[in-house]
């Protein structure tokens, strides 16, 4: 058994590194990656959340696309505010700020169309 490598133990050696060096940087590269898994039962918002995410990071909004989704969205926004206060209402919550309790009157709310 000699201290040197053969031609073609040398060739494998330098495979093999360059194969670790290839996965070292794969590694790097998939850690930066950022994944998220979205669990829900049918029209939950699964795919409405990738398109959003779509929207905001490529493309973005058309004038007429603000227009036409800004009530909705204003909408949206305003019955999950209601159905958070109702629950904790329901569920016996108490708020942080004993005073801000006086600004969850639903009716006070502008545009308000009693959910």
């Amino acid at each position: 058994m000699g201290c040197t490598l053969s031609a073609e133990e040398r060739a494998a050696l330098d495979r093999s590194k360059a194969i670790e060096k290839n996965l070292k940087e794969d590694g790097v590269t998939a850690a930066k990656d950022v994944k998220l898994l979205l669990l829900g039962a049918g029209e939950s918002g699964k795919s409405t959340i990738v398109k959003q995410m779509k929207i905001i990071h490529e493309d973005g909004f058309s004038g007429d696309d603000v227009k036409q989704y800004k009530p909705v969205v204003y909408s949206n926004t305003i019955q999950s505010l209601a159905a958070i206060v109702r629950a904790m209402d329901t569920l016996g919550l108490e708020y942080g700020d004993k005073e801000r309790k006086n600004n969850t009157t639903c009716t006070q709310w502008p545009h308000f169309n009693g959910v």
